[in-house]
């Protein structure tokens, strides 16, 4: 299995192909945005096989976790504590 990174502006100008690939060769794909991981794609098989196999499930979720945006500016206010 191969991933590949694509702008949303390539996957969309070359949507054809990329659904080629997807189904012919189990490649998925990670549509990006401004650089930002937005969507995947991936054949009706393969999605259906990471739904069933936990390893699957597993490296998936660490794909998401590395990709994912963390956002470590300010810290949180309970506004329980604020004074009205």
């Amino acid at each position: 299995m191969t991933i590949k990174s694509v702008s949303s502006t390539q996957a969309q100008n070359n949507f054809g192909q990329v659904l080629d690939d997807v189904t012919q060769n189990q490649t998925r794909y990670i549509v990006e945005r401004r650089g930002s991981p937005k969507a995947v794609i991936l054949s009706f098989d393969d999605f259906a096989r990471v739904l069933d196999d936990v390893k699957e499930r597993q490296e998936m979720g660490s794909i998401i976790k590395e990709l994912r945006p963390e956002y470590g500016v300010g810290h949180i206010v309970s506004l329980k504590n604020k004074v009205e």
